[in-house]
């Protein structure tokens, strides 16, 4: 023990006197530089200038004021580095206390709900005393209206239309094609509504309604996104229901609403109603989610993203409440809702830094409009809204897809295609991109379009969408060569959006 206790104090010693040798060589070599060293440059040039000629002593100015300016920009920058990481570290501190004092007020919070909810129960317990007469008002005024059960808004629909069902009358003039839809769409919502659509935009709507029951309309605002949904249920004489999504949206209670265990009345939401009305009904019924973006879609919405990837439609169903009472509503069975097929739900989403990303996740299972313009104004001739039940406007999709499958030469590019993204980008397309395919490129072009434009848009939104999460800094080669291939595949200006879009993710490398 003693030996160690000698060596580790001769260790410790060694170690400070180097520490001190070290600053004192330091110092020492500063001292060196001020005291001799440049006194000796000076002395240097003050013997070598004696012999200068003209051209000598230019040179020299030249030099002087080159190395002065090399000198200012390197304390320069040094003094700009520093400043840069001054602010910098402000910034983190700033934020590192901000954090706090949101943890401190997320905890007040929290003590404030417990506080709320015992003040509430206190309440309730007070109202309890009073309960034969309030709950007997409760009843008459329930007899009154002829609605009972936990869930109000739903027993109104109920009854609303067990008096007068929902019955879609359509007449020749209604019969449209898909192409004249299209057309009085346009010529429709330009004349009674004065919003002013292009032909193609509502020809990527349209051939979205028969591949998904998710449609997100991105772009920037004031270009129409949240009219477009609007517009189309008034051309079909319904009226769209505009949710707004909220900030603090965390999961699906916000979108269906909640069983309150004080009241054990259900907490029924505007969505839920919407969907629940939609089971009555034999037309198109649309569900906006405006700004779907600014809450996380997978957390309010994933429910239905799941649900809807079942082939069988008759499993389409949401857990409303975990079991059946009496009065509750017709259509809600062993506490469960089934999703109809007249029924779609369109997000507009805008893209700064308020809102959050779309993950893949949901790009995947929707189909995504770009709205980037504002409609320009046309003349339209005056036309009339249509009487257009679900059936007919399945039967023309399924009429749409025998008549337009998409050709052999076409699914032969589409698989060279692939298997050059696979190979250069790591990105495949994937059975649910493909059948995603099959149903809207027939419909596309039964609305007017041609096979190559629905090929066009699908592979960008689907697919070249996803190269935003590449590190395309090293990829501007393979860029380049699929650019190549499309037009080589199917022939210039054919493929336009695809490869402006690749242009564009190029420009930003």
């Amino acid at each position: 023990m003693a030996d160690f206790a000698k060596y580790y104090l001769d260790f410790v010693w060694s170690l400070g006197e180097n520490f001190l040798k070290f600053f004192e060589a330091v110092f020492i070599a500063i001292a060196h530089v001020f005291s001799k060293d440049i006194p000796d440059y000076f002395f240097k040039l003050g013997e070598a200038i004696k012999g200068f000629d003209v051209l000598g002593w230019i040179t020299l100015f030249l030099v002087t004021i080159i190395n002065f300016v090399l000198a200012f920009f390197i304390f320069y920058r040094l003094f700009l580095s520093l400043r840069k990481y001054i602010f910098i570290r402000h910034k983190e501190v700033e934020k590192e206390e901000l954090l706090e004092e949101i943890s401190k007020l997320k905890e007040q919070t929290e003590q404030l709900a417990l506080e709320k909810n015992k003040i509430f129960s206190l309440k309730l317990n007070e109202l309890n005393a009073f309960s034969g007469e309030i709950g007997g008002a409760k009843k008459e005024e329930k007899e009154v209206k002829g609605i009972e059960g936990r869930f109000t808004k739903l027993a109104a629909i109920d009854k609303k239309y067990n008096n007068n069902p929902a019955f879609i009358n359509m007449s020749d003039s209604d019969m449209l094609t898909l192409e004249e839809l299209v057309d009085n769409f346009v010529f429709y919502s330009a004349s009674q509504l004065k919003l002013y659509y292009s032909k193609d935009v509502i020809r990527q709507f349209i051939a979205g309604l028969a591949t998904s029951k998710v449609i997100i309309i991105e772009g920037i605002s004031g270009t129409g996104k949240t009219s477009l949904p609007y517009a189309v249920s008034k051309y079909f004489f319904n009226n769209a229901l505009i949710v707004s999504v909220q900030p603090s949206w965390r999961d699906r209670a916000e979108l269906l609403g909640y069983l309150n265990e004080f009241t054990k009345k259900f907490n029924e939401t505007d969505f839920l109603s919407g969907l629940y009305e939609a089971t009555y009904r034999d037309d198109m019924n649309f569900i906006v989610l405006d700004e779907m973006n600014l809450a996380r879609i997978e957390y309010y919405f994933a429910e239905f993203l799941s649900i809807m990837e079942m082939p069988d439609t008759s499993e389409w169903k949401i857990d409303i409440v975990p079991s059946r009472e009496d009065g509750d509503p017709k259509n809600l069975v062993d506490g469960k809702l089934t999703v109809p097929q007249n029924i779609w739900f369109v997000g507009t989403a805008n893209q700064d830094d308020s809102t959050f990303t779309i993950t893949d996740k949901v790009y995947d299972r929707a189909v995504t409009i770009q709205l980037n313009e504002k409609g320009k104004y046309f003349d339209a001739p005056i036309t009339q809204p249509v009487n257009f039940s679900h059936d007919y406007l399945d039967s023309l999709f399924n009429k749409a897809m025998t008549e337009n499958e998409l050709s052999q030469q076409a699914l032969d590019k589409l698989e060279k295609l692939d298997d050059f993204i696979q190979k250069k980008f790591k990105i495949a397309f994937g059975n649910r991109i493909l059948k995603q395919i099959k149903l809207f490129v027939p419909v596309y072009v039964a609305c007017g379009g041609a096979e190559s434009e629905g090929l066009d848009f699908m592979v960008m939104t689907k697919i070249l969408k996803k190269f935003t999460s590449l590190n395309l800094v090293f990829l501007t080669k393979e860029l380049t060569e699929l650019v190549t291939l499309m037009e080589k595949l199917f022939g210039k200006g054919k493929f336009s959006k695809s490869i402006e879009y690749l242009k564009q993710l190029q420009k930003t490398v």
